[in-house]
């Protein structure tokens, strides 16, 4: 193989690259940072990219981008690693691993420094000394804890900031039985805190004290015959039961772990994280790295954990991992160490109850990333796999990127408009819709509507294709200049001749049809018959989206128009009033009889009037007055 010429400026940096630890930035010829990565030995590291070797697919792609590096030096491998992650989020590299699952599972955060504690859900946890207990799959799931945690300890929910220098009124909570009233010094600090033991535990996972004593006021309601409160009582035992049940019971001890296993296809990684608190797995959550298919497992997953771990996301006391690279798992428990700010213990189990526990994320990830890959195959086969076969259908000779249907929308005759709706690759693209008023059409002829939206539609791209091209832009950024590949038309055979005449009209040629909605037929321009699509087919199921899409924003659109016609003041006809204007005034004389009664002084009372605005309206008034 012949060696490759990197430059004489690449060359010379590769050659002086120091044994040292640090951080390496490989940049594309526009100077943006495309890769962020650390090492142990810089020099052996980033030469390695530049050997005539074989790497793997996303590797190779990022090296063909590479026009220049940098170099940061670091005293240790532990401080590489801190910058390399803070590198990454900085400056968001293509080739790097970047989570971009915006999911956000709910805490529960108890901030037990203050005198009087409260419960609440958070969403995100945050180094702010709280105390966060979960993550929880669903808000549900929360509120049900934080409800069946008040029906046994009665914590304020009031956001007051206590102890007060003077007692309050106490709440219904107090009267209720469901707060202990600090703010009203029913209660001593001391007091709160012995409830507080109890909550603490329930959160830890010890859920027998509340079914026991939710148990308890159960059967003391029910005894004195108060059978609706025992009904309450026992749907919340149900409900705790329930989430206990949910939980998978592991054979661990009782400690707080995280379990993370990566599964590829050659083309991505799922990464799942099963999540354990108080020896119960309270659920997971999975991640899509995309172009990460085909790449070390240790090495995804230890980019995996340097992002998720940095974002503020509570780090458990144990955290299992499938595997690490060689040498890493030192520095990465350190690291991890660091970010807790108390002791992690970071292990590769590789037999026993742990190893099945990895096992078992494993398992989930390749689950997941089975599915997301079926999904896709059935996302492709609804959208573009579907415009594809159409074009087939059709006759056409190319893809049919862009398809646009049209519709018309009146009540009779009036206040008649269109709409143009755009698919691209068989998905809604709504920032490409349009909508018309019909201007030259009177009554309901949907046939000459068509005409007239047709026309303007594309003798405004016309002229903005020439000035786009004139100025060398592409005509994909336009309103109008990005024709279509096929074009919908909500109707018959009549529909489609008269649509086709607006476009032979102008000189364009663009593949037309026309979807008759009764029989769901196809009608093409130049043939007496139609075709007939079977109903379970995925692209007759595509024409029929486009089809109901543009009939729903031409109704909307019209109904619009015909909302605001009927809420029509004769106000909104005086220039230089407009809505607040109009408003204000309807309030400050209660009727339109009023306004036109009013006199110059009188207008000039309304808030936001000024002179020029009331003397319109006094004209307005006595040209009334004269009719």
């Amino acid at each position: 193989m012949a060696k490759i010429d990197w430059g004489e400026n690449l060359e010379l940096k590769i050659s002086m690259l120091p044994d040292s630890p640090g951080c390496y930035l490989m940049k594309d010829a526009s100077g943006t940072i495309i890769y962020v990565g650390k090492a142990v030995n810089l020099k052996n590291r980033v030469r390695s990219y530049f050997r005539d070797t074989e790497h793997t697919p996303k590797v190779a792609a990022m090296i063909s981008h590479i026009a220049d590096f940098d170099i940061l030096l670091c005293e240790s491998n532990l401080e590489a690693l801190c910058l390399e992650c803070n590198l990454i989020k900085q400056h968001k590299p293509y080739y790097n691993i970047l989570l971009k699952d915006d999911k956000h599972y709910p805490y529960l955060r108890l901030d037990l420094r203050e005198p009087f504690p409260r419960l609440t859900m958070a969403r995100r946890m945050q180094k702010d000394g709280a105390r966060y207990f979960g993550p929880y799959i669903g808000a549900t799931a929360v509120k049900q804890i934080i409800d069946a945690v008040r029906d046994v300890f009665p914590l304020r929910t009031c956001r007051m900031t206590l102890p007060v220098k003077k007692p309050v009124r106490p709440c219904i909570n107090y009267d209720m039985g469901k707060c202990l009233a600090p703010c009203a010094q029913k209660c001593t600090e001391a007091e709160y805190w012995d409830m507080m033991d109890g909550v603490l535990s329930f959160l830890n996972g010890d859920y027998d004290l509340v079914i026991g004593k939710l148990t308890a006021q159960m059967n003391a309601a029910a005894e004195r015959m108060e059978y609706e409160r025992a009904a309450v009582l026992r749907d919340k035992i149900r409900d705790v039961t329930g989430l206990m049940e949910r939980q998978i019971a592991i054979r661990t001890d009782r400690s707080e772990q995280d379990i993370l296993a990566v599964a590829q296809d050659g083309v991505d990684a799922m990464v799942q994280i099963l999540y354990v608190r108080g020896g119960r797995m309270l659920g997971g959550d999975r991640f899509v790295l995309e172009r990460e298919g085909a790449e070390e497992p240790g090495e995804v997953l230890a980019g995996f954990l340097t992002q998720y771990y940095s974002e503020g996301t509570l780090i458990p006391r144990h955290i299992l991992v499938q595997s690490l690279p060689e040498g890493m798992a030192d520095q990465m428990e350190q690291w991890l160490r660091q970010q807790k700010g108390q002791a992690v213990s970071l292990a590769m189990p590789r037999r026993g109850e742990k190893h099945e526990l990895v096992l078992l994320a494993e398992k989930n990830a390749r689950d997941a990333l089975e599915k997301r890959n079926a999904k896709a195959t059935v996302r492709e086969e609804r959208t573009s796999g579907a415009a594809a076969k159409l074009g087939e259908i059709l006759g056409m000779d190319h893809f049919p990127r862009r398809i646009e249907g049209y519709d018309i929308s009146n009540t009779q005759g009036v206040f008649s408009v269109g709409s143009m709706v755009v698919f691209i690759n068989g998905v809604p693209a709504k920032k490409e819709y349009r909508q018309f008023r019909i201007k030259t059409v009177e009554g309901a002829n949907d046939f000459a509507s068509l005409n007239e939206v047709l026309g303007r539609r594309f003798s405004h791209g016309l002229r903005e294709r020439a000035e786009r091209e004139e100025a060398g832009l592409p005509m994909t950024g336009g309103k109008f200049a990005d024709f279509p590949d096929l074009i919908l038309i909500d109707g018959g055979p009549q529909q489609v001749r008269f649509a086709r005449q607006a476009l032979l009209d102008l000189g364009v040629e663009v593949a037309m049809f026309g979807l008759a909605e009764r029989l769901e037929e196809i009608w093409l321009p130049d043939r007496d018959s139609p075709i007939v699509l079977d109903h379970a087919t995925p692209e007759l199921q595509l024409v029929q989206r486009v089809r109901d899409e543009a009939h729903r924003c031409a109704i909307t659109h019209h109904r619009t128009l015909r909302d605001k016609a009927f809420t029509h003041s004769q106000l909104d006809d005086i220039p230089g009033i407009g809505p607040k204007r109009r408003n204000a005034l309807l309030k400050h004389f209660g009727s339109v009889k009023n306004v036109r009664a009013a006199g110059m002084e009188d207008l000039l009372r309304v808030p936001g009037m000024t002179r020029a605005a009331a003397e319109s309206v006094r004209h307005w008034a006595e040209s009334k007055e004269k009719q």
